[in-house]
């Protein structure tokens, strides 16, 4: 069973399995297709995290493919060229890339495939094109001056001819092909095949050496200036993906997984610790009391991620039977409009700038652009389970098309993935050379009995907002899996936005209309302000799991957009 936020993915995936190839092999294969047909969403100079777990593992592994700020990233180096935020677009928020590598760590340890076979696919599409998404030519059009004026070299990928491409297009990329015939290339040289994946990684850092020459060229960032990266080929000599424990809590009896406090992933374990105890009606996403007691979770979970999470911070405290206590008395009748993480023992909070201005927080992490540089980009998912057991969750995202200028020689950008870090030293998150941004990407792995779920959606800050609905859904409420990522669902805009330029919005609450007058109302009468956007627009997510007592398999794909899909047999 597989199932991600494009067809052609889940398509792959699901190819792969009808050969022989285990849920890893799928999942590789999958992945490098997203580059693809989602390039406006992720691609192979960004970054991922995973959770998976082998047939015959009794707990879950993190994949983690978050690069570290490169070393001549630093605070001071940030300021003297002006900056009190790290820009949204442009090199100098570039990361160290370790999304191929973590899909190449991941094949060589769990897979069984080739590298040749696994890439066959995205070879393919990149050689005889894919057809461009609404979304995807909308992007290229919104940042087409951008391109022409500033990035040349991202204007000669999108701009074929100098004219923004139809939605539909066909959209090739021989240079990546080349890069990616290059490391199926280094991999059959050996005869081992674990020698052959790492000799392929290696080739994969000394490729990115071309990256680091041509952006280190001054160039247009979302700060409206010019500045060059600080990304060195020195930064790449270590591979930067690896393997972590997960934290892990319980809820209704459930164990559920996420990756530590470099993701937002403990966020939502706070929240379902939170939530336990609470009668079921009040954890109904569809009723204007569970909608706000959701909510109102999610504002103190959220803050408590913005004043403890980073690289190397310990989440074990926020899920403390005392933290979680004095959260759940914190939740009132009325919306909160203050800012409000809680105190620890011998640790006070880190308070970031409340940014009210600039109207971005409503958004729902899909990409907005402008001619300055000034650009958001979403992320894509993909979930396979197969008929062994072997189950796999990852979110990819970073190197959007409109990250920063394309590299000639490789087809593809950078990520952005240090704007997510703070120029001020007093932060968990702050910028450090050496140190992972404290990233978005959240998957999600949940022990439900015998039963193992894998599940996980877009949406930068959202993610975990929208699977926490899903999760009470499924889990309390009784749904299918498909019947709680088609609910309509909802999120606060009330903490502080994870991407340039890091606004805060006290009460903000979006909703999917067709919830209902009742519940939008009632939401109102408590204080919240709420933004009515379309029916189907909030989520991404998607799902696949395996039935240990029976062996039954099941999926569940996001109608939203049309485009996601799960598959299976």
């Amino acid at each position: 069973m597989a199932a991600s936020t494009h067809a052609t993915a889940t398509a792959v995936a699901q190819a792969v399995l009808e050969r022989g190839g285990n849920a890893f092999d799928a999942a590789c294969a999958g992945g490098f297709v997203l580059h693809l047909v989602e390039p406006h969403l992720n691609g192979p100079g960004g970054d991922l995290v995973g959770l998976f777990q082998p047939a015959d593992a009794e707990a879950p592994t993190v994949l983690m493919g978050q690069g570290a700020a490169p070393a001549g990233a630093t605070i001071a180096h940030f300021q003297r060229e002006g900056l009190d935020l790290v820009p949204g677009a442009g090199g100098l928020a570039a990361a160290i890339p370790a999304a191929v590598d973590a899909w190449l760590l991941l094949l060589r340890d769990h897979g069984t495939w080739a590298v040749t076979d696994v890439l066959s696919y995205a070879i393919s599409y990149a050689d005889n094109g894919h057809p461009l998404l609404p979304a995807a030519a909308a992007t290229i059009g919104r940042v087409a001056d951008l391109f022409r004026e500033h990035w040349p070299s991202s204007a000669d990928v999108w701009l074929p001819g100098g004219a923004v491409p139809p939605a539909g297009a066909l959209h090739r990329n021989p240079a990546y092909a080349n890069v990616l015939r290059r490391l199926a290339a280094v991999a059959d040289e050996s005869d081992d095949r674990t020698a052959g994946i790492d000799a392929a990684r290696g080739e994969w850092r000394r490729l990115l050496a071309d990256a680091c020459e041509f952006l280190a060229q001054p160039h247009r960032h979302s700060s409206g200036a010019d500045h060059a990266a600080v990304i060195r080929p020195e930064d790449l000599i270590e591979a930067p993906a690896s393997y972590e424990e997960p934290l892990s809590a319980s809820f209704r009896g459930r164990k559920v997984f996420k990756a530590d406090a470099w993701s937002q992933g403990p966020a939502l374990l706070e929240a379902l610790r939170i939530l336990d105890p609470f009668p079921d009606d009040h954890l109904d996403p569809s009723t204007a009391w569970g909608a706000h007691t959701v909510v109102e979770v999610l504002k103190l979970v959220l803050a408590d991620r913005d004043a403890y999470f980073g690289d190397g911070a310990d989440a074990a405290p926020l899920l403390s039977d005392a933290v979680v206590l004095a959260r759940r008395a914190a939740i009132g009748e009325q919306a909160s409009s203050e800012w409000r993480p809680v105190r620890l023992s011998g640790a006070e909070p880190w308070v970031p700038p409340l940014r009210r201005e600039g109207g971005i927080a409503a958004g729902t992490g899909e990409p907005t652009v402008a001619r300055t540089g000034d650009t958001r980009g979403d992320t894509c998912h993909i979930d396979v389970v197969d008929r062994w057991g072997n189950i796999v969750s990852v979110t990819p995202s970073g190197g959007w098309l409109q990250s920063s200028p394309v590299i000639p020689s490789l087809g593809f950008c950078l990520g952005t993935r240090l704007q997510m870090c703070w120029l001020d030293d007093s932060s968990p998150a702050a910028l450090r050379p050496g140190h992972r941004p404290r990233t978005t990407l959240s998957p999600t792995l949940v022990h439900d009995g015998n039963t193992r779920i894998a599940l996980g959606t877009p949406g930068g800050d959202q993610q975990d907002q929208w699977q926490l609905p899903m999760l009470l859904r499924m889990i309390v409420g009784g749904y299918t899996a498909q019947e709680a990522i088609d609910a309509p669902t909802l999120h606060t805009t009330a903490m502080v936005d994870s991407f340039w330029p890091r606004t805060w919005d006290p009460t903000g609450v979006v909703v999917e209309a067709r919830v209902g007058e009742s519940v939008l109302r009632g939401l109102a009468e408590r204080g919240h302000r709420v933004t009515r956007v379309g029916d189907w627009s909030l989520g991404r997510l998607s799902a696949v799991a395996i039935d240990g007592d029976t062996g039954i398999l099941w999926g569940a794909a996001n109608a939203r957009g049309m485009q996601g899909y799960a598959a299976g047999r």
